[in-house]
């Protein structure tokens, strides 16, 4: 890892069977490595196990994950959720992961890349701004969205999206500029919710 780069966390939003959204990670990684603005750590929530009755204290069988998750998006300085659409939603595991990490967000950015049918996930997107607002998080508005996704992974399994290359780059510029101020920020007056 690279001491002066900023670091970003890519998180899968999704966790069922037959997912996309490792393919549009994928993507999406490989262009920000692309651009060298980032360090990235990518956090699949199709690998993570969390307790799914919200405690104040995870029970042991749980405690490890939560903390080692905690400890990653504690250390992160922006973030990119990558999300599906599920029912004019997102989806239950990313609420999760959310709900047992809530001062790991604040005064950080988040970014999205969506994908899904018709709308592209954009609908997933519009509810997350809400949630991470509350946690005092400060959202891009800008996105990357996949519309009719399907049409778009290839035989081998990867996303086709050079058309998205701009926005991501768009993207990805924001965040700098975002996670760059608001880390200088923390360090001269750290945040209180």
């Amino acid at each position: 890892m690279d001491e002066g780069k900023l670091r970003l966390v890519v998180i899968i939003g999704s966790a069922r069977e037959g997912r996309t959204g490792p393919a549009v990670a994928r993507w999406f990684v490989e262009e920000t490595r692309s651009f060298g603005l980032f360090d990235v750590d990518v956090v699949d929530l199709g690998d993570v196990e969390l307790p799914l009755t919200l405690t104040q204290v995870p029970s042991t069988e749980f405690a490890r994950v939560v903390s080692d998750l905690g400890a990653r998006l504690e250390s992160a300085d922006a973030f990119v959720v990558i999300t599906p659409e599920y029912n004019h939603s997102f989806t239950a595991p990313l609420k999760n992961l959310i709900d047992w990490h809530r001062t790991q967000w604040q005064a950080k950015p988040v970014g999205f890349v969506s994908y899904g049918g018709l709308s592209g996930g954009l609908r997933a997107v519009e509810q997350l701004r809400q949630v991470f607002a509350e946690l005092h998080a400060a959202t891009i508005r800008d996105t990357v969205s996949f519309h009719q996704v399907w049409e778009r992974i290839g035989e081998d399994g990867r996303l086709r999206g050079s058309d998205a290359t701009i926005p991501a780059k768009v993207i990805l510029e924001k965040l700098q500029w975002w996670a760059a101020a608001l880390k200088d920020a923390r360090v001269l007056r750290p945040y209180s919710a």
